[in-house]
């Protein structure tokens, strides 16, 4: 069982293509996302979406540098998952709902297992807090990049 999992979601004033458009751009994400630091995208797919990305984010406690696959159900799902790196595994994804009117349902899925000496750090109260900048911000951040540009 991973060490650290959850899920947010929110609602978004921004038709579903819209919030796609930012979600796909896995290059991009540094841009909104808090934490998330350094992003070099390594290869691409046949639709020019980042397959394999090098990362790097700042978990509080210290960097965490790894490489992901992306993969892509558009304009519906966008999954990562942790292929070489400082963790022993992490696996998250963005599904996008369409609730009409040009509104749209975002969740973030994030499953994080640290392991080594990471995994001895990670009391209650830092998993709450790692939970906090990790997991539960994300959806809101995606809201204000689709809602306002910023």
């Amino acid at each position: 069982m991973a060490s650290l999992s959850g899920s947010a979601s929110a609602q978004i004033d921004a038709p579903i293509a819209d919030v796609w458009v930012i979600v796909e751009d896995v290059g991009g994400w540094p841009a909104w996302q808090d934490k998330l630091g350094k992003l070099d995208v390594l290869e691409r797919d046949a639709d020019g979406r980042a397959r394999v990305c090098r990362m790097q984010l700042d978990a509080g406690i210290t960097t965490i540098k790894m490489t992901l696959n992306c993969s892509y159900r558009p304009c519906a799902r966008m999954s990562f998952e942790r292929v070489a790196g400082d963790l022993k595994a992490l696996a998250g994804a963005w599904k996008l709902e369409d609730l009409g009117d040009g509104r749209t349902r975002a969740t973030y899925e994030l499953e994080v297992a640290p392991g080594g000496v990471l995994n001895m750090l990670l009391n209650d109260e830092r998993k709450a807090k790692l939970r906090g900048i990790l997991i539960d911000v994300r959806p809101s951040e995606l809201k204000a990049r689709a809602e306002t540009g910023a």
